[in-house]
């Protein structure tokens, strides 16, 4: 263990390409630098608060003050970790896993963000597979759950191609219009199975044991 204050830090979640961690300081930098440069279209809004689209320098106080936030906030009864996702070392988006009370509930639920650049490359699919991996085969969580707006083509295909199976309709309004979204529901028992159907990348995951009790797994 490098960091015993906090090993999260220690985190590693691996597949063949990505490498998702806690990010230091020094990469919210760079992660707030690829997100200000894009990470959807003009006329687009995935997110149920539109941080994205916030005036500088707002956007990067706000950047730094959410994930401060998480780490500052957490208990193992109600977490949020984001993990910065890297390919070759450089960032390419954020991969987030959520939970309340999850000794008790045993449910996790999932966003992201990935640059305009490395879109389209099964990039979103992967660190999807890689947070699931960490969901269910670290954390020992029974249920996994996401949402997007229903015209958000890209999310509502990852989660399909992931396994997930539509749970309803919801509601958000970023710029206060209402618009529908998808809600999304997985279990353990179909995600094993469509892991195994569907040839899911091999994901490795380094430094966990230490962190348990703070995802109130231990």
């Amino acid at each position: 263990m490098t960091h015993p204050l906090w090993p999260l830090y220690d985190l590693r979640v691996r597949t063949a390409r990505l490498e998702l961690h806690l990010p230091t300081e020094a990469e919210l930098v760079k992660l707030a630098t690829l997100a200000r440069a894009g990470v959807h279209g003009d006329d687009e809004m995935p997110f149920a608060f539109p941080w994205s689209t916030i005036p500088s320098p707002g956007f990067e106080w706000g950047f730094a003050r959410y994930h401060w936030r998480l780490r500052g906030s957490w208990e193992p009864e109600h977490w949020g970790l984001d993990l910065g996702v890297y390919v070759d070392g450089h960032p390419v988006g954020i991969q987030g896993l959520y939970a309340g009370d999850f000794a008790r509930m045993h449910a996790v639920h999932s966003g992201s963000w990935l640059g305009r650049d490395h879109q389209g490359r099964g990039i979103g699919k992967e660190m999807r597979i890689a947070i699931l991996a960490l969901a269910f085969d670290g954390l020992g969580a029974e249920v996994a759950e996401t949402e997007a707006f229903a015209d958000n083509a890209a999310s509502l295909g990852v989660s399909r191609a992931t396994g997930y199976e539509e749970n309803g309709v919801g509601r958000m309004a970023p710029h206060g219009e209402p618009r529908d979204t998808v809600r999304f529901r997985l279990t353990r028992e179909r995600w094993l199975r469509v892991r195994a159907e569907r040839r899911f990348p091999l994901v490795a995951i380094d430094g966990l044991a230490p962190c348990l009790p703070l995802f109130g797994a231990g």
